[in-house]
């Protein structure tokens, strides 16, 4: 009978273990997360105020993007058994696919076919649609973040006051988040 409680207590404790890893890891993605959120508001308004410079901000984002991508997914990598070579090789074609893309889109515009905010919003959605395949691979919250950013192309196509919209679409879209996590872990807990 002891030697139950011994397994019990071990399975408690490794259980434990595991939890505080993916406890520090949703809070670096979820830091990574509103970090990304941030910087593409920042690029809407950039955009808003300077066409050419959200242009060129827009593109230095590809390169972020992929680099917290890449990030993440070491991260991952500390908390399950796949291989961070395997992940990066992935991720580096995902992303190189993705620069090839938005050169392309960058060559429409130095070709004149496409004006500055025009090629800012063509890059604007390559960099949601990337963002959002590549939550398929690294989770949920790159893929909430590549919707939000096609949703935010949109709303700055049609919405005269598109800043606040998007704004609070970035606030909703982290409170979603932490709401999600914290219903996780407590239906997960009562398990």
């Amino acid at each position: 009978m002891s030697d139950d409680f011994d397994d019990n207590e071990t399975t408690d404790d490794a259980a434990e273990n595991q939890a505080v890893p993916r406890r520090r890891s949703f809070g670096l993605e979820q830091a990574v997360f509103i970090l990304l959120v941030i910087l593409s508001l920042l690029g809407i308004t950039i955009t808003d105020f300077n066409p050419h410079d959200g242009y060129g901000f827009w593109l230095l984002m590809v390169f972020v993007f992929g680099m917290l991508s890449i990030f993440v997914s070491w991260m991952q990598t500390k908390t399950n058994e796949n291989d961070f070579g395997d992940i990066v090789k992935a991720q580096g074609l995902h992303w190189l696919h993705t620069l090839i893309i938005v050169a392309a889109a960058s060559m429409l515009n130095k070709s004149d076919q496409l004006n500055d905010t025009s090629a800012s919003l063509v890059i604007l959605l390559i960099l949601a649609l990337a963002t959002m395949l590549d939550g398929i691979r690294i989770g949920w919250q790159f893929s909430l973040l590549g919707f939000f950013l096609a949703t935010c192309t949109l709303i700055v196509a049609y919405s005269d006051n598109f800043l606040s919209v998007c704004v609070g679409l970035g606030v909703l879209v982290i409170a979603c988040t932490f709401l999600w996590e914290y219903w996780r872990r407590k239906y997960t807990t009562n398990d």
